[in-house]
């Protein structure tokens, strides 16, 4: 698969862009365990073009990362088109317009997948962004509004006259949310369409080897795109790719092997984000590697109230050994955050 001139390789896996999830260090992690594209967090257009620090700060990016995107959001068509020049100065391999999150502060004011009521703007806004920018442009969206506007085969269509270089499609409508089982039927149209040219990604409910499998094996998608599995689980890339070349399940990490990885992220977080910000940022993360863990609560509530990265450092170190003959595999999974 190709995103422009990039080769990607193979049947690659996608990490979602997922807010307060995919930041600098969890992209590194899930980097490292066999990512093969990454991207950030959603980005508002407003944001940036108003210098705002959070917004400006998400904008980092490494080498290390690479071929990562950057995704921006908004509604209005000048300050996307104004947002994708600023994100652009970043370097980013390709530039992600969001035109999948159903959140309602997002979508019911017509940005993310509000967009897909009104298909004309979002086909004009996309053909500006790319016209104003030499970085390859893709969009992330659904299968349409609702039950009764599915119009997802369509859109793509227009989309990719305008000129991107590859769509993501999440197998749900706005109005599902994350609720019931992603429909991966229209994404299979998709990619079948005679006229569609362009890689077609899939999203929505890939959370094992098997289950990425079927989907490249049933619908015939260029890339798999995984989000809400990730959350408290970045090594389920080095699965997903040992399942596909083996047929093998792998065993789930060790509770040891699982406090190394935290303590590698915490570090990386801390690296990154220094220490106050790093340590509050990891508090989403830390817990959900030990999910499913017996008589966890006041260690849980360690992990997410210290402050000094050593003291946690000593709380994982503890983890591993009280809890290192616990078999992970008959754990809990971890919940689902929202790939946006």
């Amino acid at each position: 698969m190709k995103i422009a001139d990039i080769d990607l390789g193979p049947q690659p896996l996608f990490l979602a862009p997922m807010e307060d999830v995919t930041d600098p260090s969890f992209r590194y992690m899930c980097k490292r365990f066999g990512a093969d594209v990454v991207t950030t967090e959603f980005i508002s257009s407003d944001g940036l073009i108003r210098d705002a620090w959070k917004s400006r700060a998400k904008l980092r990016i490494d080498d290390a990362e690479r071929p990562v995107g950057i995704q921006i959001y908004g509604h209005l068509i000048e300050p996307m088109v104004e947002a994708a020049r600023i994100a652009e100065t970043a370097a980013p391999d390709f530039i992600d317009i969001n035109f999948g999150c159903p959140v309602k502060k997002i979508a019911g004011r017509g940005a993310g997948s509000g967009m897909m009521r009104d298909v004309p703007t979002m086909v004009e806004m996309t053909r500006r962004i790319v016209e104003a920018v030499r970085t390859p442009v893709t969009v992330k969206t659904r299968l349409g509004w609702d039950e009764d506007s599915k119009n997802i085969v369509d859109i793509a269509l227009r989309l990719q006259d305008v000129g991107i270089a590859a769509i993501t499609i999440h197998g749900r409508t706005r109005a599902q949310m994350y609720r019931g089982e992603a429909d991966w039927t229209l994404i299979g149209e998709v990619k079948r369409h005679p006229d569609m040219e362009i890689p077609v990604v899939g999203n929505g409910d890939v959370d094992s080897g098997p289950k990425a499998k079927e989907m490249f094996d049933r619908y015939g998608v260029d890339g798999v795109m995984i989000g809400r599995a990730t959350y408290g689980r970045p090594w389920i890339f080095r699965e997903v790719k040992h399942y596909m070349a083996t047929g093998e399940v792998m065993p789930q990490p060790s509770v040891a092997e699982r406090a190394a990885i935290a303590k590698e992220h915490l570090a990386k977080s801390v690296e990154i984000k220094g220490e106050r910000v790093g340590v509050l940022e990891m508090r989403r993360h830390l817990s959900n590697y030990f999910k499913g863990l017996p008589d966890f609560k006041s260690t849980r509530l360690k992990l997410v109230t210290l402050n000094d990265p050593a003291e946690l450092m000593e709380v994982i170190d503890s983890i591993a050994e009280r809890w290192g003959g616990f078999d992970m595999g008959a754990a809990v999974p971890p919940p689902l955050a929202h790939d946006i």
